[in-house]
């Protein structure tokens, strides 16, 4: 495990929220080096105290004095421009004197003078790491020269691509399910599943990112990254063993293996939203209104075209300003062949369903039809029932604990690689040009609701009823 770790953009959100109180549980955990070392880089003029001082408010109270005492005792601030290369290296080359990490916590358009800084700096020379927080790229071109830029001073080997959600406990446990039980390994697969749906809702606008989003939206923001590596981990074929090219092998091929989309299935396969003015947990919030034509909600119907998911399709929500903050997967299986059990029960029953909550809590749960079984009620009376599948963890971590310490360790299984990278904005970039030459409209949802009513054929049946709409 390499002992030196070196934070970039560390006064920016995401080290505010995540990485620095993921490396305070870790400390805590003892599961760092003992002469683990932190060297926070930012533009901030910042000493080691006034650093302190600021993150230590930022913080709050939710760590004790000693804690944040132990954190501080292994941290160095260091200001430097990213975009100079020259300065970069002057500013960073004492550092070199270990092996370390590198971690990107920055915009995509400071990667290559970072890399340029880094290198001089003899920061990237092996067994040395780089990781990079995401967008990678606009589209497909860009990212192949981002992937050109790092290649040109790095191996792959030494290259990791950072999505949160890889590291989610419930996300890693439904392979377990899948791969580790004769009871859904039988069945995975379109004889069986009637639909997939994945669906990633935030109560959150994009107050303060108007400009990235601008560029961005809700296609390329969410879908290229984070559902599509959900879809690719739950469709993929059985790897050949748990290690990380053959997980990532059987991956890349299911994002090979999406359909395109076409102009004339655009209507069909896709809808795209942008929130108005409304309620959220009872505030009034603004609409989005930077730009008319970037969405703030997507919904997609996608299509595996292979043997295992031919005519299963795969539907992808995501939205700002929703009801309620959740992220799930559902599986639905199809019904039984044969109804035994009379009509009254069949207005009842419910198609078995795998569902698996990712946030705002983890749980996996299972589905089934089950009968009352009292004394005063007839033995073939059905009822939907619910298994719990989770197990309780000992501590719920933040998912980047365990991606950092993968990073830290060279373990690249949950780190995603280049030719994925590719893959999923050739099909992001296939839908971009459906939308353009079909001319699909992005169409108004008062925040606080589902999307436009455009949207309810896309929507699980697991989502709670708000605003008197129920998917």
């Amino acid at each position: 495990m390499h002992n030196s770790l070196l934070l970039f953009g560390a006064t920016g959100d995401l080290a505010q929220r995540y990485l620095f109180p993921s490396l305070l549980h870790l400390l805590r955990d003892r599961l760092l080096p003992e002469d683990f070392r932190i060297v926070a880089i930012a533009r901030s003029e910042h000493d080691d105290a006034a650093f302190q001082a600021w993150l230590r408010e930022r913080l709050g109270d939710d760590y004790e004095a000693a804690a944040l005492d132990e954190l501080f005792r292994r941290t160095q601030y260091v200001p430097a421009d990213l975009s100079d290369a020259d300065a970069m290296a002057a500013a960073l080359s004492r550092f070199a004197d270990r092996p370390a990490v590198s971690y990107l916590s920055t915009p995509p358009n400071l990667f290559a003078s970072a890399c340029r800084g880094l290198e001089a700096a003899g920061l990237l020379a092996p067994p040395s790491r780089l990781v990079l927080e995401k967008p990678l790229g606009h589209d497909l071109a860009s990212a192949q020269a981002i992937d050109a830029t790092l290649k040109s001073t790095l191996d792959e080997s030494q290259i990791f691509r950072i999505d949160h959600y890889l590291g989610k406990a419930p996300v890693q446990n439904l392979l377990a399910l899948r791969l580790g039980n004769t009871l859904f390994e039988a069945v995975w697969e379109r004889r069986w599943i009637e639909s997939v749906d994945i669906i990633v809702a935030e109560t959150a606008g994009v107050d303060g990112r108007e400009g990235y989003y601008a560029d961005y939206g809700a296609l390329r923001d969410m879908v290229q990254n984070h559902m599509l590596q959900l879809l690719a981990l739950i469709a993929m074929e059985p790897p050949a063993a748990m290690d990380t090219d053959s997980i990532r092998d059987e991956k890349r091929k299911v994002l090979r293996a999406l359909r395109p989309m076409t102009p004339s299935a655009a209507a069909a396969d896709s809808v795209r939203g942008r929130y108005r003015d409304g309620v959220v947990d009872g505030q009034a919030v603004k609409g989005f209104s930077h730009r008319d034509d970037v969405e703030t909600f997507v919904g997609l119907r996608a299509w595996i075209d292979n043997w295992r998911w031919a005519g299963v399709p795969f539907r992808l929500v995501t939205g700002k300003r929703m009801p309620s903050r959740t992220s799930e997967v559902v599986v639905t299986f199809k019904p039984v062949t044969h109804w035994l059990f009379g009509p009254d029960e069949r207005k009842r029953a419910r198609a078995n369903q795998l569902r698996v909550r990712l946030q705002p809590e983890e749980t996996i749960e299972l589905g089934l039809m089950g009968s009352l079984a009292a004394s005063e009620w007839s033995a073939n009376e059905l009822q939907p029932m619910s298994l719990d599948l989770a197990m309780q963890p000992p501590k719920r971590r933040i998912a980047y604990e365990r991606l950092m310490i993968d990073a830290l360790k060279g373990d690249q299984t949950l780190f995603v690689r280049d030719d994925e990278v590719e893959a999923a904005w050739r099909w992001i970039d296939s839908v971009s040009a459906a939308w353009r030459e079909a001319g699909t409209p992005v169409r108004d949802y008062p925040a606080g609701s589902w999307g436009p009513l455009e949207a309810q054929p896309f929507l699980p049946r697991t989502l709670t009823t708000h605003g008197g709409r129920k998917p």
